[in-house]
C-alpha cells in the first residue's frame, strides 16, 4: 500500500486499510481519501487534516441495508435459525417436537438502541412493526427518533432490554462499550446485537456471559479483531456470526462506490465534497487548481 500510493492524489479506502501518519507521508502529493463506510475510525483524521487532506465517507445511503441486516440478525438469534438450519442441515431433524429450539418472543419485547443515530433510528421504525417497546441510550434527546422511543441511562437499557442493539460510532468512550460489567447488568436472558464496531464490544467478557447461561445469545456482524473471531464465539450455538455483510446488497455497495467518485472528482476540481468529514480542510480545496484533463 505505501508504494501504491506514492504518486497518487486521491485514495479510496476500506475499513481495513489503515490509514495513519506513514501512509500519509508515503503520499506527498495526496488530497483526498475517500473512506467507503460511514465510519472512519481506519483514518487518523487528525493527521489527514494537519496536511490538508481531505477525507470523506458515504454516510446515509446504508441506513436501511444496514438496519434490516441488523433486525434479521435479532429475528435469527431470538427464534433461533442458524441452529434449525443445521439441524435439518446435518440429518439430526427427527421431526416436530414441541420443546425443540425455543427461542425468544420478539413481538412486544423490549428492544433497546444504543446509538439513536440514522441507522438507530431505521432499526426503531422497524421495531415498530413488531409492537416492540424501545428504548435508547443518547447523550441527548433524538428529536427524529420514532414517535414512542425513550431516551434512558445506559444502564436503565441493560436492565431492561429483552434486546439490545448496539449502533454507536467508535470512539474512545465507546471502545468496550459492553464490558463485562454492561454484560452483567443486562436482563438474563438478553440477546445483544451489534452491528456497529467490533471493539464495541469485549469478546471474552461476551464468551463468559454466554456460557454462564446469563444471556440468551447473540448475533454480531462486526468483530474486535476481523476477520479474526474469538473462538469461545464461534464454538457457541447460540451465536450468530455474519461477515461484516450490513450494507451487503448490489445497490447499496455500488452507491457508496459512486460516493467515493464522486468525492474523487469534487476534490479534483477544487470543490468541496458533499461528505467532507474535516472541513477545515475546504478553503485549501477550493484554492487548489484543478489538474489538467479534470472532468
Amino acid at each position: 500500500m505505501l508504494g501504491q500510493v506514492a504518486d497518487a492524489d486521491a485514495v479510496i479506502t476500506v475499513l481495513r486499510t489503515r490509514v495513519d501518519a506513514e501512509l500519509l507521508d508515503a503520499a506527498p502529493g495526496l488530497r483526498l481519501v475517500a473512506n467507503c463506510a460511514v465510519g472512519y475510525d481506519n483514518v487518523d483524521v487528525d493527521a489527514a487534516t494537519a496536511r490538508g487532506i481531505a477525507v470523506t465517507n458515504t454516510p446515509g445511503v446504508l441506513t436501511d441495508a444496514t438496519a434490516d441486516f441488523a433486525f434479521a440478525l435479532l429475528m435469527a438469534a431470538a427464534r433461533r435459525v442458524v441452529e434449525g438450519d443445521a439441524l435439518v442441515r446435518g440429518g439430526g431433524w427427527q421431526g416436530w417436537e414441541i420443546d425443540q429450539l425455543l427461542g425468544a418472543p420478539i413481538a412486544g419485547a423490549t428492544l433497546g438502541i444504543v446509538g439513536m443515530g440514522r441507522i438507530g433510528q431505521a432499526v426503531a421504525r422497524r421495531a415498530a412493526g413488531f409492537s416492540m417497546n424501545v428504548l435508547y441510550s443518547s447523550p441527548r434527546d433524538v428529536e427524529a427518533a420514532p414517535p414512542g422511543a425513550r431516551r434512558v441511562e445506559l444502564s436503565e437499557l441493560l436492565g431492561q432490554s429483552n434486546f439490545v442493539s448496539l449502533h454507536c460510532p467508535l470512539v474512545p468512550k465507546t471502545r468496550h462499550i459492553i464490558d463485562a460489567g454492561a454484560l452483567a447488568s443486562m436482563k438474563p436472558g438478553a440477546i445483544l446485537i451489534n452491528t456497529a464496531r467490533g471493539l464495541c464490544v469485549d469478546e471474552r467478557a461476551l464468551v463468559a456471559a454466554l456460557r454462564s447461561g446469563h444471556l440468551g445469545g447473540a448475533a454480531l456482524d462486526v468483530f474486535e479483531r476481523e476477520p479474526d473471531v474469538e473462538r469461545g464465539l464461534q464454538e457457541c450455538s447460540r451465536v450468530v456470526l455474519a461477515p461484516h455483510a450490513g450494507s451487503a446488497t448490489t445497490t447499496t455497495r455500488a452507491r457508496m462506490v459512486e460516493i467515493c467518485l464522486e468525492a474523487v472528482r469534487d476534490v479534483a476540481a477544487g470543490r468541496r465534497p458533499a461528505t467532507l468529514v474535516n472541513p477545515s480542510v475546504a478553503p485549501a480545496l477550493r484554492g487548489a487548481a484543478p489538474k489538467e484533463g479534470t472532468p
